[in-house]
């Protein structure tokens, strides 16, 4: 049976939502709804949490999730790399022999995942023998057509106009990344300096399941989906 391990970052500022990841969701923090689908999922070995908030560690000590370490704060900037934080921790885990075969993140922004959802995820990474896997949805624009940027002069431009597409069925098909779980082999995040150099597979999965709570809109959507759910 692979080790598979859980990495949840969360680190304690944000910009479109002061103290996100601690917002309130449906009476608890947004962070331990991320913590209940984890637990839920019996293929994970460990679940740890990377984060620099005392807070948010001591919400995950009353939740029974794992804080190894405190990430230090450098790895904490609002423009500080994803991969980064992930490699931190995984150098850790092997320092403390836990160094995991399989690595699944799941980002704190996504209340409204599933836990079949995950173990697609983490069952296609498997099959796919790929390096990392990422979760995908439907966008809501696509940059093929009709999107586009506006001068200093306040004049717009379209962004991508080299093929001319006049209807969006003409525009290739895209998809927009989602928040509902990373799946990797570690040994590939600690050698490369974007996941994309390698080989990524992907799991599609519905909208409404794959919503990222980014702005205070996006939790005003979230809260009513989940309501929806219930």
């Amino acid at each position: 049976m692979k080790n598979i391990i859980c990495l949840i970052c969360a680190r304690e500022g944000s910009k479109g939502i002061k103290n996100k990841n601690i917002t309130s969701f449906h009476k608890k923090p947004l962070i331990e709804w991320t913590f209940k689908i984890a637990k839920q999922i019996k293929k994970f070995k460990k679940i740890y949490v990377s984060t620099d908030s005392n807070e948010i560690i001591e919400i995950a000590k009353k939740n029974k999730i794992e804080v190894p370490f405190k990430r230090p704060k450098y790895l904490a900037r609002a423009n500080s790399k994803e991969i980064d934080v992930w490699k931190h921790a995984l150098r850790y885990l092997k320092k403390i022999n836990q160094y995991p075969d399989i690595l699944v993140v799941m980002s704190v922004t996504s209340p409204l995942r599933k836990k079949s959802q995950i173990l697609y995820s983490i069952n296609k990474f498997i099959k796919d023998k790929s390096d990392a896997l990422i979760t995908v949805k439907d966008p809501d624009n696509n940059p093929y057509f009709n999107m586009v940027e506006v001068s200093k002069n306040g004049l717009a431009k379209i962004i991508i106009n080299k093929n001319k597409f006049y209807r969006r069925q003409q525009a290739p098909r895209v998809y927009s990344m989602s928040t509902i779980c990373y799946v990797a082999n570690p040994n590939y995040i600690l050698k490369t300096k974007n996941i994309f150099d390698g080989k990524v597979s992907v799991a599609k999965f519905d909208k409404e399941s794959s919503i990222d709570i980014d702005d205070l809109y996006d939790l005003k959507l979230a809260k009513i989906l989940f309501n929806k759910k219930k």
